[in-house]
């Protein structure tokens, strides 16, 4: 989940009362986006759960939600097919444009990508589409009925199980998949499209991820999913999908202004839900994720804390010495500043922390210019004169308030 992370629900195509999870961003929202899952899957899927956040990161929220008799939404999964779920996404969208704003991007995971090709003409405001996995028909999803195809063929219905569940599918759904052909759908709905797809994919084959990209009209994109499973079940693939619709999606869309229209003179910083310790950072014009390295628990996705403090140090080294050079008219080249952050024990005659240790930020000027010992010991005078430095060296005072959301 993102900074905020809201249930919500609306009726579906019969009625039923679907569930669904709203994920805003820290900030003003850019745009909304609505994900649709695979065959038999959920909103919770781990993929949709990290493209949401990232995405959130970018300013955009994220609808997913449980097809109709899937998850944690109402009504029969037996009675529904393919028209169903796109029936389904439709009343998402008029969700999102009755109470939010109307969804400018569609994502879709399997066959879930083929009901968001399908309706991508239908829902005007949409400005891109992207697919994971999806095939390049409907009736691909029969492949993964077995045997049990022929059953439901003659009898009417069958159990049929697929993951870990199982699935009573009737003879409507068969015929419903088998005659919605999706070229035509594709090669007319003139949106941009990003086409996800990886080689490995033992489900549903690359070929359809081709099929896909021949029938649609520029711009379209294909990026492999290289060594990624169908269902992206390893974080890391599942953060390059995320990073993959990051980077291609913002040319689309308005641009990003995360202050709004009363800019904040403070960084907010949010817990998004996604593993223990990330957090949505919001700085000015910027949104960021800090977190925990994996060692200690958290997921890796932005620096932690002391990293961000080893940043401002060095950064402001860096800016302060440019300064310094183009006043004194200093051919120096590039700066560059390693920061290392470690806690060491006290020393005799300095004032210790907690547990007898203090915070020791190591750092390392590097210029491409020949240096004088003059020069080093000036570099090393003017570094300290650096506002990080000398905060980071003064005595500070930390004032925290504590308040209820709902006096925000």
């Amino acid at each position: 989940m993102p900074a905020t992370a809201q249930r919500v629900e609306f009726p579906g195509h019969s009625g039923a009362i679907l569930a669904a999870r709203l994920d805003l961003p820290n900030g003003p929202v850019r745009a909304f986006a609505l994900f649709a899952h695979c065959f038999t899957c959920s909103k919770d899927l781990m993929a949709a759960r990290r493209i949401a956040a990232d995405l959130a990161r970018q300013g955009v929220a994220v609808l997913r939600f449980d097809f109709t008799g899937l998850g944690s939404s109402e009504g029969e999964f037996a009675s529904t097919n393919f028209t169903s779920n796109t029936a389904d996404l439709i009343a998402a969208a008029d969700y999102l444009r009755d109470h939010y704003q109307a969804p400018s991007v569609l994502i879709g995971h399997s066959l879930g990508g083929a009901a968001v090709l399908a309706v991508a003409k239908d829902i005007a405001e949409v400005r891109a589409v992207i697919t994971i996995g999806a095939p390049a028909d409907a009736s691909h999803v029969l492949h993964h009925l077995g045997a049990s195809l022929q059953e439901i063929e003659e009898k009417g219905e069958a159990q049929v199980v697929l993951g870990l569940k199982t699935f009573t599918i009737k003879r409507q759904f068969v015929e419903d998949v088998r005659r919605r052909s999706l070229r035509e759908a594709i090669s007319t709905m003139k949106k941009p499209l990003l086409i996800l797809h990886s080689p490995l994919d033992q489900v549903v084959g690359v070929d359809n991820a081709t099929r896909i990209f021949l029938a649609a009209k520029h711009p379209k994109s294909f990026v492999s999913l290289d060594r990624a499973d169908h269902f992206l079940t390893d974080p890391k693939d599942a953060a390059f999908a995320a990073e993959v619709i990051g980077g291609w999606l913002p040319r689309y869309l308005a641009q990003d202004e995360p202050q709004g229209d009363e800019p904040i003179e403070h960084v907010q910083i949010m817990e998004t839900g996604v593993g223990r310790f990330q957090n949505a950072v919001q700085a000015g014009r910027h949104r960021l994720f800090a977190d925990e390295p994996e060692s200690v628990g958290g997921s890796d996705t932005g620096p932690s804390p002391y990293d961000f403090l080893s940043i401002a140090l060095g950064a402001c080294t860096s800016m302060t010495l440019r300064l310094y050079a183009e006043r004194k008219q200093l051919d120096l080249g590039r700066i560059q500043v390693d920061v290392s952050h470690e806690k060491l024990h006290v020393r005799d005659g300095v004032a210790g922390g907690e547990n007898g240790k203090i915070d020791c930020f190591t750092r390392v000027i590097s210029v491409d210019a020949e240096l004088t010992e003059d020069m080093r010991a000036n570099f090393v005078e003017i570094a300290g004169k650096c506002p990080v430095h000398r905060t980071l060296e003064a005595r500070s005072m930390v004032e925290t308030k504590i308040r209820s959301r709902d006096e925000a």
